[in-house]
Parts: C-alpha cells; structure tokens; sequence
C-alpha cells in the first residue's frame, strides 16, 4: 500500500507540474510550486536542525545515557506562538515525541501541561539570536561537555 501511495503522490505532482506549466510557463511553476516547496523544506529542514544541535545540549556518555535524559537534555522545546504551533504540527514539542513517539501530535501541550517533570525542557526560539547560535555552536566538545563553536574549537 505504501508504495502505491508513493505512486499516487509522484503522479499528482508532476500532473502538477505540468498543469502550472501548460498554464503559465516556467514562472507559473517556480512561484506557485518550486519557491514555496523549497521555502517549506527549509525551513523544516531548520526546525529539526535547531532541535537536535543548539547551545545547551548535552551528549550523554553511553554509561550515563537514559531515554529520559537524551529526550530531554539533547532534545529542545521549540517555544512557538500557536499559530506556528499549528503550522508545525506541534514540533517544538520535541523533547516529549522524543520520549514518546506514540503520542499524537495535538496531544503534545496536554502532556506538557500535565506532567511537572517535562516542564522544564532546554528551551530554543525561533528569535534571531537563537537561529543564529545555532549554526554558530556547531561542534560537539567532548572535553568540555558542550557545543563550542568552529573558533573555540580550533583555539
């Protein structure tokens, strides 16, 4: 069934495609359906980024690694105004799909809400001075247990 979906999915997008091209040319393909499927994925593509390598993660040695710790120490909680939370599907509640996944997505606040002991997740934003920590502390430093940027990491 799987790859019958698959199927249907690659057929509808190249129908797509050729639709907007028939319709309007080039153009008409790149801004209704190649800017936005690329702005999409970028920022998607961001999002899991910035939750799995910000400035106050942790790794856990393989002796001191639990389900819990690596949910909630190498894992953020993305704080999001609801609309983005909408249009993520709940994803800055990541430290607890990382716990588990089973949990639906439109389950993930209540659970948050519900439990004191995942409210106090390592917090990231999607604010300017965090997007660019992110990419700045990039580097794993085993020494000193924590992201380090290129430049303290070759200093």
């Amino acid at each position: 069934m799987a790859g019958f979906n698959a199927l249907v999915a690659l057929i509808s997008h190249f129908g797509l495609i050729a639709v907007l091209w028939i319709l309007g040319g080039f153009s008409l393909v790149f801004f209704v359906f190649l800017l936005p499927m690329a702005l999409a994925s970028a920022l998607g593509s961001y999002l899991f980024f910035a939750q799995h390598s910000f400035r106050r993660m942790q790794i856990a040695s393989p002796e001191a690694w639990s389900y819990y710790r690596g949910a909630m120490e190498s894992s953020s909680y993305m704080r999001m105004n609801q609309v983005m939370q909408w249009f993520t599907g709940n994803i800055g509640y990541h430290h607890i799909h990382h716990l588990n996944v089973r949990i639906p997505f439109y389950r993930l606040p209540e659970v948050m809400a519900a439990i004191p002991e995942l409210q106090s997740p390592l917090v990231t934003t999607l604010a300017p001075g965090d997007i660019a920590d992110c990419f700045r502390y990039a580097l794993w430093d085993e020494d000193k247990q924590r992201m380090v940027t290129y430049r303290e990491a070759s200093g």
